[in-house]
């Protein structure tokens, strides 16, 4: 996935353009503002069926009779308001009938919209910058300024100024539905047009917009300030386990380091520890006197926090020194409850996709029913019970649910050992800029398109996990996040670095090497995450490690199957707790927090339990997407999935091939999923290959 608030370029599209302008900004025909001497109407009422017939009739004297245009006032007709004015005359002005003036009509929207995103991105990074990147001490205006939304108000000016209008009358809208089934057929000029309508096929109030831009600004610093100091997290035995001055944020690193524990003498203490840090931050029993303090301690098991007689030298000198077991407020799911509000508010704007949880499948432009149906093959797969007895066999003992995170294959090195490498090897996140083109060349770029690449990529610190950030206009590079501590990079760093120079990677070549910008990107951030599992899973070849071969390509298969079954319980928890918020409008925090707990264990009892035990458990509930970015984690379900066939289609093939054919299918860029997978494999968008190919590594 990304590891953190990654934003793909299919989603920044949408957050760029509903997301951002001039608040408070007026268009010529602002409906608060009365034309002198027109009669008294509602300027919200949509437009008369008349004024459509009599917009149809002028334009079929003036053109001729055509079904385009009876489909473009139809369109424009849907979100026109009695507010924005004389309807017919509008079309009768708009209406581009000439194919020539058509195709400069659509290249001048083209460029404009690619300026219009892409500025207003550049200007959201810029007032993000101190929340979202380790460059010093972040000040209190930092976090006033991560939720000035420059762009919320940009597709309500759109209809204002009427722009939208213009697109709507001239250019096809699509549904879901009609894409599925006309799409194959349409050509990458039809597809670039529908993209077009597509910015503008709701209609939602800027304030709205803004609102749910700083629901989500607020949950991302939340989620970016949750650390756990593992020094001063005890074992049950009272023991420090952990390491002076490693501090790991929820829930990333916490799971990277439950899995790097496996090499370790200690590690099964150390991982109970950590699932136990777990279940008390789901539950919210976790104290808050112990986030990001490194001034206390703490025995998850018996919950108790203590004065630390071990404070570090670089602890921050505004943490409490009181020990204090009260425990954290339910914020964890006020946050949730903030993106529920705003979505709401949204609903009724938002015709073809009318609840948050429609949007998130219409923007994937896979059905719910189609992805929870994946969902379910794969957590209902009698694979699991072979896969979990050949990993009882590796451990030489019953599998416990921190299990979940099992990693076929790890163990060989210790995660101290790769730490030591990548911190002597990236000291600064500008060491790995430096050796970008060097990384990419080992990838299989040639020379030229190497240094392309790295002179479009730049490296920021994160004070989150990472995420990249890629650019929405040509001019601008894309931006790798990732977390630089101050003794170097260490190898949980570096894993997501790599993943996220995979999303940069794809995030250039689908902007700036594209037959058209308005296809920039991928059919949904499950591509783009695919894209970036291609990067991460060479993360230690690129380190000079031997490239894996025999049992470890085995390996590799089952620990595909295993990791995509484990988010895939995280993916239908958090449908599911969706649903349930949908069903209980007015549902406290507290009250969300219980039903979640309680959905998290249904399912682990359900689908987990029968294999690793611990029935009841919330492990669930862990993932920070589902606070800072709601129903995005079906989306690593399919990416998994799409990771898988696409290596399979580059399996056996040399680093040039690799190269060579992750450029090409970057560059198919935003169309409908089955066609993009279609046309990168030869196959549509399934988890088949993948469970086959587990079935066979089993019997192997």
């Amino acid at each position: 996935m990304l590891r953190t608030a990654h934003r793909a370029s299919s989603i920044l599209l949408a957050a760029a353009i509903l997301a951002g302008g001039c608040p408070g900004r007026s268009g010529p025909t602002d409906p608060a503002k009365p034309v002198p001497g027109a009669v008294a109407t509602d300027p919200l009422a949509p437009v008369s069926q008349d004024a459509v017939r009599d917009a149809v009739a002028k334009l079929t004297t003036k053109h001729g009779a055509s079904p385009a245009i009876e489909r473009g006032v139809a369109q424009a007709a849907s979100l026109w308001r009695a507010g924005d004015g004389d309807f017919a005359a509008f079309c009768v002005e708009h209406y581009v009938a000439e194919p020539a003036a058509r195709e400069a009509l659509f290249q001048k929207l083209q460029a404009t919209v690619e300026q219009i995103r892409g500025h207003l991105l550049e200007l959201g990074r810029t007032v993000r910058w101190g929340t979202e990147v380790e460059d010093g001490p972040m000040v209190p205006v930092d976090r006033l300024l991560a939720t000035y939304d420059l762009g919320a108000h940009v597709v309500d000016d759109l209809f204002r100024s009427k722009v939208a209008f213009a697109i709507l009358l001239n250019f096809p809208l699509a549904t879901l539905a009609q894409k599925v089934k006309d799409g194959p057929s349409w050509n990458r000029r039809t597809w670039a047009e529908v993209r077009l309508t597509g910015i503008v096929d709701t209609r939602v109030p800027g304030e709205l917009a803004g609102a749910a831009s700083a629901a989500e600004a607020a949950a991302d610093q939340y989620v970016a300030g949750y650390n756990l100091w593992m020094h001063h997290v005890l074992g049950e035995d009272g023991k420090r386990r952990f390491p002076s001055g490693k501090r790991l944020i929820s829930h990333w690193n916490l799971r990277d380091e439950l899995k790097a524990n496996y090499a370790d003498p200690e590690g099964l203490a150390k991982q109970r520890t950590i699932a136990k840090v777990m279940e008390r931050i789901v539950t919210q029993t976790i104290p808050k006197a112990v986030i990001d303090n490194p001034r206390v301690d703490w025995d998850p098991v018996s919950n108790q926090v203590t004065l630390s007689n071990a404070v570090e030298a670089d602890a921050p000198k505004d943490r409490t020194t009181q020990p204090d077991n009260t425990r954290e407020p339910d914020t964890r799911f006020a946050q949730v409850l903030a993106h529920f509000h705003a979505a709401r508010a949204i609903d009724k704007f938002s015709p073809i996709a009318p609840t948050r949880i429609a949007r998130a499948f219409e923007g994937a432009e896979l059905p719910e029913e189609r992805v929870r149906a994946m969902l379910v093959e794969l957590l209902e797969s009698p694979l699991a019970a072979d896969a979990a007895r050949e990993i009882e066999r590796r451990l030489k003992r019953p599998l416990e649910p921190h299990d979940l995170w099992y990693e076929f294959g790890a163990g060989g090195t210790a995660e101290s050992e790769l730490d030591a490498l990548t911190r002597k090897r990236y000291p600064t996140a500008q060491a790995f800029a430096a050796d970008l083109p060097r990384i990419l060349r080992d990838l299989g770029f040639t020379d030229t398109r190497a240094k392309y690449l790295a002179d479009l990529i730049a490296v920021d610190p994160s004070r989150g996990a990472g995420h990249a950030m890629g650019a929405e206009r040509r001019g601008d590079k894309a931006h790798l996040r990732t977390r630089v501590e101050a003794g170097g990079m260490d190898y949980k760093g570096y894993n997501i670095a790599v993943h996220e120079l995979g999303h940069n990677v794809e995030q250039t070549f689908s902007l700036y090497d594209i037959d058209h910008t308005l296809l920039a990107g991928v059919p949904n951030t499950a591509f783009t995450e695919a894209l970036a599992f291609l990067f991460q899973a060479r993360d230690l070849e690129l380190l000079g490690r031997p490239k894996p071969g025999g049992e470890a390509d085995r390996l590799r298969v089952l620990d595909a199957f295993w990791n995509t079954r484990e988010i895939a319980g995280s993916a239908l928890v958090e449908i599911d707790i969706w649903h349930w918020l949908y069903d209980h409008p007015d549902a406290t925090a507290a009250e969300l927090g219980a039903a979640t707990v309680k959905i998290a264990r249904a399912v682990w009892d359900r689908y987990y339990a029968p294999t690793l035990g611990g029935k009841g458990t919330a492990l669930l509930g862990i993932y920070s997407h589902t606070i800072a970015s709601p129903l995005y984690l079906f989306n690593y379900v399919v990416g998994h999935a799409i990771a898988f066939q696409l290596e399979e289609h580059v399996e056996g093939k040399d680093k040039a091939t690799f190269a060579a054919e992750f450029e090409r299918v970057c560059r198919l860029g935003n169309i409908l999923p089955d066609l993009w997978m279609q046309q990168a494999t030869g196959k549509p968008v399934s988890a088949q290959p993948l469970l086959a190919a587990t079935a066979r590594a089993l019997k192997r």
